[in-house]
């Protein structure tokens, strides 16, 4: 008796079903062929996406996600990274932590400016960068701690500057900001791939061409848009789902929107911003020492000292009734 026959197959059953598996493994070929050939083919149309040379020379999202993190490291050693053994350890772990970074971020400068590999020219200029950013970091450190104290005194429920530094999202959108800021139009792409790594993280996207000063707080923070053009003073706060955004975009001739301007509101010194409010237009500006309500919506400019509210309607609180309401609208309808 044959195996086959053994095992409850015939000869002919068992051949049957591998002319199958055959056949099932030819098609799923042929489908991924050409699925690569006209992926290929939208690959050397032109426009769009299909940048393949230029793809080349990009920076590496991840390259500087790791740079993002040991910036972190370096503002706030032992609490970002790996706690230190000995406080005798942060020269030497410092030291360290600097050349990684300068030899991680050459590079990506040198991609940034579309030269890999770099010629003499480029990396002369990734150097002057990038010798110039490193050597603002202690003063950016200088402008965090700024920012740390504006949220103890900001929040009640903070207890103490280690919680901040740990726990608080505000704090590292922040610091990456100010760092991100530093490149921004010194290098290309970097600081926006700086800026969005803290926004994937924390849910605050601050663009960083924003200038902001010292002692800046968000207060929880998810929401937060800052854009490009905004100038936020000293000693200011926001809340949650605040937004300072661009009005409608001007057009040209082509009907293409124009880029650059002054497109973001200006918030002056001592402002502080509530919940879910939206101010748009470079033009509108709120005065010093100002507070604006929550869910305020304003395109126009506010003088210094003003309190911004709306009139919400009375309160009103009633006896729910009796009966189940027939659905979750009625139940709000007398």
């Amino acid at each position: 008796m044959s195996i086959s026959r053994f095992n409850g197959f015939s000869d002919s059953t068992l051949s049957l079903s591998l002319s199958r598996k055959r056949a099932h493994i030819s098609a799923v070929d042929s489908t991924n062929r050409e699925a690569v050939e006209e992926l290929l083919q939208t690959y050397g149309e032109t426009g769009g996406i299909n940048y393949l040379d230029a793809a080349a020379t990009l920076p590496s999202r991840l390259a500087i996600e790791a740079a993002c993190a040991e910036l972190m490291s370096l503002m706030f050693p032992g609490f970002r990274s790996e706690a230190l053994v000995s406080s005798e350890d942060l020269a030497d772990t410092t030291r360290i932590r600097v050349r990684h970074l300068h030899a991680r971020l050459k590079t990506e400068i040198c991609r940034s400016l579309g030269k890999i590999p770099p010629d003499e020219a480029t990396e002369a200029k990734a150097e002057e960068v990038l010798s110039e950013f490193l050597k603002q970091l202690p003063s950016v450190r200088r402008l965090l701690w700024t920012d740390i104290d504006a949220a103890y005194e900001g929040d009640p429920a903070a207890r103490s500057y280690e919680e901040i530094i740990l726990a608080y999202p505000a704090l590292e959108a922040v610091a990456i900001y100010r760092m991100a800021h530093l490149l921004y139009d010194k290098v290309p792409l970097i600081p926006r791939i700086m800026t969005e790594w803290a926004h994937s993280r924390t849910g605050i996207d601050i663009h960083p061409g924003a200038k902001i000063g010292e002692n800046f707080f968000i207060d929880h923070g998810t929401g937060v848009v800052i854009g490009e053009t905004t100038e936020i003073g000293a000693r200011v706060k926001l809340y949650h789902a605040v937004t300072l955004g661009a009005r409608s975009f001007q057009k040209d001739e082509h009907g293409k929107i124009k880029k650059g301007g002054k497109r973001h509101p200006t918030v002056e010194d001592d402002v502080t911003i509530y919940p879910g409010s939206t101010i748009l237009g470079g033009e509108t500006v709120i005065g010093a020492r100002s507070t604006i309500g929550g869910n305020v919506f304003l395109v126009q400019s506010v003088p210094p000292d003003s309190l911004v509210y709306y009139e919400e309607k009375q309160l009103r609180i009633v006896p729910k009734r009796n009966k189940r309401p027939a659905s979750t609208r009625d139940e709000f309808t007398e």
